[in-house]
């Protein structure tokens, strides 16, 4: 079942709620995937899953839903694939601009994103909660022409 191996993937990347907020369960994921719009990037070697990323497009907007590496496969360059294959995916049907949120004390994600051209367009107080606090997320964009 694909929402039962994404669910399994979010959990080992999300292992640290402290850090990455809660993993999400297969029934999240199947619902998620049943939405118009909505699909999964899964990166693999030999098989293996090593990262997965969740795209919703809706009209000529996206947005990264989700984005996580399991730790083992982390520092490769596996989150920057599944960044540019959902830019590219975005682009192939027309999608003018691409969102994501991302918890502001997340350094290296805020860094992954600014790397692939996302910039700061607005902020969301207490958006995640994070080992039981909240933390605001930054909001992200950029365009895809």
């Amino acid at each position: 079942d694909g929402a039962a191996l994404l669910a399994a993937q979010h959990a080992e990347a999300f292992a640290d709620p402290t850090v990455t907020g809660p993993a999400w369960d297969a029934a999240a994921f199947a619902g998620l995937l049943a939405t118009r719009g909505t699909r999964a990037l899964l990166a693999a070697q030999d098989g293996e899953p090593l990262g997965l990323l969740l795209l919703r497009t809706a009209a000529d907007e996206a947005e990264i839903l989700t984005l996580g590496v399991r730790p083992a496969a982390r520092r490769a360059g596996v989150a920057a694939a599944l960044v540019a294959a959902a830019l590219d995916t975005a682009r192939r049907e027309g999608v003018a601009r691409m969102f994501l949120e991302v918890a502001e004390t997340n350094a290296p994600a805020c860094a992954l994103y600014a790397a692939a051209g996302f910039t700061p367009v607005g902020r969301r107080p207490g958006y995640f909660r994070l080992g039981g606090r909240p933390v605001a997320a930054t909001v992200m964009a950029r365009p895809l022409g």
